[in-house]
């Protein structure tokens, strides 16, 4: 009997199929960690990375000997001789000895230009890691807006169906009964319009993670308390001097004076004279000539060596505008710096100010809410005992979802502001 309960459970096992399970919801820090990797941004900065580190391999090739063999292989025709074969033989190098240290600076050059790059690609994801925070606490706001409409519309029909029962006693007017339904109905209209919110939110989102249309996606909705948007605001002035050690950009734009100030070495170098030494052996073969195809190849072999020196005279002022020109694109790198330097502050300063009055603005609508909704309760009471119309309802009912809505939205303002400036200083953003 034990057998048989065994076989009649592998049986059903074989013939249920393999089990089904539903994707798991995306923490922000999921989504992150995937934007990170995948988006198109952060691979067309790797991308640009990897050609930087082809550069400087390039860079450093030009300080080594170049070497090459070349070959020309003829055919002649004259009534004397007849046909006759001709072959030439040569083997060639080169060395570049001394260039105004030109080759020099340009391996450097392009070595700090590498390492600008790679801060590219940690800015490239800085980048998406604020617009994935601000899209995935987009979709946190959006969904308790549709909460919180979705309980006003059930408030909205549970108003029209007690004032239908007053009109029916006739206890309400007409009018009445006519300004509660049609705002049942605003209600329901001001819920799709939440839901659409939503999904656009949710859209959003997915792009940024470069998924595709088939790929499953749901968003995990932690619980977010009164402890994380009331967190402590960090010092402004510490944040900053944090940021510009942390972030990525300002490192990248001073590698970039440094690039443009080892440029200006470069174009001074067009003023100074070239040395290159030249080798070549070479050898050759004719058909006609008597002699074995190896014996000619020793008797014509010869060799050759020059020491070329280069020195400039007059090149149409070419030198001089290459080194005004590189000048001013070191007083450009400079600027650019400073003005990294000004837009993180700015930002910064932004957020820091975002986060003070969103909490401000939380603290004062958490009062407002609570006045809104003991003034919307008791006027209901009143209403549905024909003290008060239904202006005097509506009018009190918008005043709750308002307020409802203006907490909300300090709400996710004070989070996000908050996570952004911990992530300026530094840190790692999570919820």
């Amino acid at each position: 009997m034990k057998k048989l309960r065994i076989l009649i459970g592998a049986a059903w096992l074989c013939t249920a199929g393999p089990m089904t399970t539903e994707a798991a919801p995306w923490t922000l820090r999921e989504c992150i960690e995937y934007a990170r990797t995948h988006n198109i941004q952060v691979q067309s900065a790797e991308v640009s990375n990897s050609s930087a580190g082809i550069n400087l391999l390039q860079a450093k090739a030009q300080q080594t000997p170049t070497l090459s063999f070349s070959t020309g292989q003829g055919i002649s025709h004259g009534k004397e001789d007849g046909t006759s074969y001709s072959g030439s033989y040569s083997l060639n190098a080169g060395l570049t000895i001394y260039q105004g240290s030109r080759l020099t600076n340009t391996v450097r050059q392009r070595e700090i230009q590498t390492r600008s790059t790679q801060l590219e690609v940690a800015v490239a994801r800085n980048d998406i890691e604020i617009s994935v925070t601000e899209a995935y606490l987009a979709i946190l706001y959006a969904n308790e807006n549709l909460r919180t409409m979705q309980q006003t519309v059930e408030a909205s029909q549970a108003q029209m169906e007690r004032t239908r029962a007053l009109l029916d006693a006739g206890s309400v007017s007409v009018s009445d009964y006519a300004q509660i339904e049609a705002q049942y109905h605003s209600d329901v209209y001001d819920r799709t319009v939440a839901e659409n919110t939503l999904a656009q939110a949710e859209l959003k989102l997915k792009q940024l993670l470069e998924l595709e249309l088939d790929d499953e996606f749901e968003v995990a909705f932690p619980e977010v308390d009164d402890a994380d948007v009331m967190a402590v605001i960090p010092d402004l002035a510490e944040v900053y001097a944090s940021a510009t050690q942390a972030m990525p950009q300002v490192e990248s734009s001073r590698l970039e004076i440094e690039a443009s100030r080892v440029n200006e070495k470069i174009a001074r170098g067009q003023k100074l004279p070239t040395v290159s030494l030249s080798a070549a052996v070479g050898t050759g073969n004719f058909s006609n000539s008597g002699y074995s195809f190896f014996n000619q190849l020793s008797d014509k072999l010869n060799e050759s060596a020059t020491v070329n020196i280069s020195v400039p005279i007059f090149n149409n002022r070419s030198a001089r505008s290459a080194i005004d020109q590189a000048r001013l694109e070191t007083r450009s790198s400079e600027l650019s710096h400073e003005q990294t330097l000004k837009d993180l502050l700015s930002e910064v300063e932004s957020l820091w100010q975002d986060a003070t009055s969103a909490q401000s603005r939380y603290t004062a609508a958490a009062g407002k809410l609570k006045s809104a909704e003991l003034s919307y309760r008791l006027v209901q009471e009143k209403f549905d005992s024909g003290m008060k119309n239904a202006v005097d309802l509506l009018t009190e009912k918008n005043n709750y979802l308002s307020a409802q809505q203006e907490l909300i939205q300090a709400k996710y303002q004070s989070v996000l502001s908050l996570r952004l400036l911990e992530f300026y200083r530094g840190g790692r953003i999570d919820l």
